[in-house]
C-alpha cells in the first residue's frame, strides 16, 4: 500500500511540474495565462509580471503587486518565500529555503533543514543572485549581481559579494 501512495505522490508531483513548469513556464504561454497557471497552482501573484524559464518547486511562494521575475530564476520553496511590493528581480536568481546540517565524516549532508525567505518592499535584486534559507532583505535594499545572501540584509542599503556584505546605506 505504501508503494502505491508513493507511486501516487511522485505522479502528482510530476503532473504539478508538467502544469507550473514546463506548460506555465513556456514561451509560448501568454503573460495573462501564466498568472492565471500560477495562481491556479497555488502560487500567489497581484500585478506584475512573472516571465518564463522560471521554476517553483511548489506553491510556498507569494509574490506581491508590481513585482517583476525575469527569466530562469529558481524557486525552491521547500519552505515559504515572500517577495513584497515593488520587488525587482533580475535573471537566473535562486532562492534557497532548504539545506543540510553539517553531518558526520561518513555523510557531510547531515538531516534537512529549511527556514523561509522574505523580500521586502521595493527591493532590487541583480542578475545571478542566490539567497539562502531563513534571510530576511529588508525594505528599500539593493543587492548586487553575483552575491549570495546568507544573513538578513538591513532596509535602505545596498550588498554586495559572496558571502554578501554591507557596501553603503542608501538615500531614503
Amino acid at each position: 500500500m505504501s508503494k502505491i501512495l508513493n507511486r501516487m505522490n511522485q505522479l502528482k508531483i510530476i503532473g504539478r511540474d508538467l502544469w507550473i513548469n514546463s506548460f506555465g513556464g513556456s514561451y509560448w504561454v501568454p503573460k495573462f495565462l501564466r498568472k492565471k497557471i500560477y495562481q491556479i497552482a497555488g502560487i500567489i501573484t497581484y500585478s506584475g509580471n512573472i516571465n518564463p524559464k522560471c521554476y517553483f518547486s511548489s506553491n510556498k511562494v507569494k509574490i506581491g503587486n508590481d513585482c517583476y521575475v525575469n527569466y530562469f530564476c529558481y524557486f525552491d520553496a521547500s519552505d515559504f518565500i515572500t517577495i513584497a511590493d515593488g520587488t525587482h528581480i533580475a535573471m537566473q536568481c535562486s532562492f534557497i529555503t532548504s539545506s543540510h546540517k553539517i553531518g558526520g565524516e561518513e555523510r557531510r549532508a547531515g538531516s534537512n533543514t529549511v527556514a523561509p525567505i522574505y523580500i521586502g518592499k521595493g527591493v532590487w535584486i541583480g542578475a545571478n543572485v542566490t539567497i539562502l534559507p531563513g534571510v530576511t532583505i529588508g525594505d528599500g535594499c539593493i543587492i548586487a549581481a553575483g552575491a549570495v545572501v546568507n544573513k538578513n540584509c538591513e532596509a535602505n542599503s545596498l550588498y554586495a559579494g559572496v558571502p554578501a556584505v554591507k557596501v553603503k546605506t542608501l538615500a531614503s
